[in-house]
């Protein structure tokens, strides 16, 4: 469970700098210059995301059960994460309305993935990793909104077609990744 807490400070640490230190982080960039930080970070992300997949996968051979979830939790996190995987490709096709509307979609992606995780595992190792993770997504959104308020940011209004293409390739990944990566990267298969 150490390397798997520690894996999570590093990497969520280091992604929270714009959420508590966005001054500090500005600062830097100027001295350092844009690629020396953005090195750093990802040394820093890797490193942390390292140890949270060594830790959670020693953690997992141990597991100490805390609660066990209803069967039909599992549903409810598959249609969770079939929204997350949409949240999350909004990030990138550019031009869709749930950017427009929600403007942070990859961190509200996060936050969907973390839940689903949450209420269909209870061990503790499960809540330890989603748990940290969610309430990570929860600052980072708050911190991102009102960043975007004080600097009156505003989004393009989103098209239809950019929408529709945002929601197909989401789907069609949530798809392929449940049914075959998630098993073969992961090591548990969501439905069989």
């Amino acid at each position: 469970m150490a390397y798997l807490i520690l894996g999570l400070v590093l990497f969520l640490g280091v992604h929270s700098v714009r959420i508590y230190a966005d001054g500090w982080r500005t600062q830097t960039i100027a001295r350092v210059g844009e690629n020396a930080y953005k090195g750093a970070y990802s040394v820093m992300s890797l490193l942390g995301f390292g140890l949270i997949v060594w830790g959670f996968g020693i953690a997992r051979d141990t597991p100490t059960q805390i609660w066990l979830p209803p069967q039909p939790m599992r549903h409810i996190a598959a249609l969770f994460n079939v929204i997350a995987f949409v949240l999350l490709t909004a990030a990138y096709v550019p031009g869709n309305a749930i950017k427009a509307r929600v403007h942070h979609p990859m961190v509200l992606g996060v936050k969907t993935w973390a839940l689903a995780h949450l209420i269909s595992n209870g061990t503790l190792a499960h809540m330890v990793l989603f748990g940290a993770f969610l309430a990570w997504g929860v600052l980072d959104f708050i911190s991102s909104r009102r960043r975007d308020r004080a600097q009156n940011t505003q989004y393009p209004v989103g098209t239809v077609n950019a929408t529709l293409v945002t929601v197909v390739v989401g789907v069609i990944a949530a798809g392929l990744f449940a049914v075959w990566l998630h098993g073969l990267l992961i090591g548990v298969k969501p439905f069989g």
